[in-house]
């Protein structure tokens, strides 16, 4: 059978490669076996660029990359439709190579080496699953291929359906599954031949919004019980948030920044991240002086924005690029105590979205700010389009980019 035929994955039949010594795949096994197999990444990529030719140009898709990937962690590539995160992935799986640069698996070099002979399974939006098969001839294909032995199947093909929560769905066919048992199936059949390492890429695209969600928490689960690292691409911030142990947030073929989804959602580091996860508010302001270890920038006599510089200087006169989230911001129609960020302004927009309501607030700094308010039993007066109203927040909810 050629690539074609067969379902859309990588390495459905893993195989040593043949110039790798034995001692180096023992010490690369899963984490814990060994103390050095806890000390290498599960992936690592060095220096890697893929430069594509276009119409007699050169396009750098991914540009000098540099990842160590984690055994058994949940790794997302997260990024706006042509930043490289998807060429990247395909890389790690052996489906292009790098222009330049190196990648590992468990510490071996696998450039060069073709899919078929990377320890690795790719998993894409398409389930790719054989339709005149039954579920459970899906799940087994890629053991039968490696002629594993009849009742070997049965156990591993009965204990993966378990895992991923089909159990006695085993002789269905795909057509007579929903999308997300579909989506299921197509990752019991990456995971029987326990590859060391799991490749998606944006997985759950096709699905509708709420069973998108409710497989998000199923992945995540599934990852946990079978401890193989997952490395996720994805345009969906909610889905690196909500299932990430670390997110690499990629622009133009680099990493904008790297870290826990926390981190990453609380203290952007540039520009690009705060505006592309979540909802953030980006104020430029001239700094007039500091105070307990924040700038300060004075608005008004009533209207102040403080913001903590505990890792970088910003001197009086220089300009402060500055990020903080609605959901850290009080709306009042009475001015807050002195101490905290303040600011005034007009609401410009009311949007209600059951849980919360959103604001648009024009300020005096120039810049709309977006503020979510909870709805609740204790919730204040709502304002309405035109009232004016007070901001506040506390200085900590002021992250400094750029």
């Amino acid at each position: 059978m050629t690539e074609s035929h067969l379902p859309t994955q990588a390495g459905t039949e893993p195989t040593a490669n043949p110039a790798e010594p034995a001692t180096s795949r023992a010490a690369a096994g899963p984490k814990g076996e060994t103390g050095q197999a806890s000390a290498l990444p599960a992936i690592d990529l060095a220096g890697v660029v893929k430069k594509f030719h276009a119409r007699g140009e050169v396009v750098s898709a991914v540009r000098g990359l540099d990842l160590a990937i984690r055994e058994g962690e949940f790794f997302s590539l997260l990024g706006p439709s042509g930043c490289g995160k998807t060429t990247t992935m395909r890389m790690i799986a052996g489906f292009e190579e790098p222009t330049q640069g190196v990648i590992r698996l468990h510490g071996v070099d696998v450039t060069g080496v073709p899919p078929n002979r990377r320890d690795v399974n790719m998993v894409f939006q398409s389930y790719a699953l054989f339709p005149h098969m039954s579920v459970f001839e899906n799940v087994a294909f890629g053991l039968r291929r490696r002629k594993v032995a009849k009742l070997e199947i049965a156990r591993q093909v009965s204990e993966m359906l378990e895992i991923v929560d089909l159990a006695g769905h085993g002789e269905r066919r795909p057509r007579e599954l929903s999308g997300g048992q579909q989506q299921r199936v197509a990752l019991a059949r990456a995971l029987v031949n326990r590859p060391r390492a799991l490749l998606l890429d944006e997985p759950l695209g096709a699905l509708d919004l709420k069973l998108r969600q409710a497989m998000q928490v199923e992945l995540k689960r599934i990852q946990r019980e079978v401890g193989i690292t997952f490395v996720y691409v994805t345009h969906d911030q909610g889905e690196a948030l909500t299932m990430s142990d670390r997110i690499a947030v990629m622009s133009e073929g680099v990493v904008e920044q790297l870290g826990p989804p926390r981190e990453i959602y609380e203290h952007p580091r540039t520009r690009f991240v705060a505006g592309f996860i979540g909802t953030s508010n980006l104020i430029t302001g001239q700094v007039t002086g500091t105070r307990s270890g924040c700038a300060v920038i004075e608005v008004s006599p009533e209207e102040q924005i403080m913001v903590p510089m505990a890792d970088r200087s910003s001197p009086a006169g220089s300009a402060l690029d500055l990020t903080v989230r609605p959901e850290k911001i009080e709306l009042s129609f009475t001015r807050p105590p002195a101490g905290g960020c303040v600011l005034r302004g007009t609401v410009t927009e009311v949007v209600y979205l059951g849980t919360s309501t959103n604001y648009s607030v024009a300020t005096t700094t120039g810049a709309d700010i977006v503020v979510f308010r909870q709805n609740s039993a204790a919730a204040a007066e709502l304002a309405a389009r035109g009232d004016s109203v007070w901001l506040s927040w506390q200085p900590e909810h002021s992250y400094p980019i750029g």
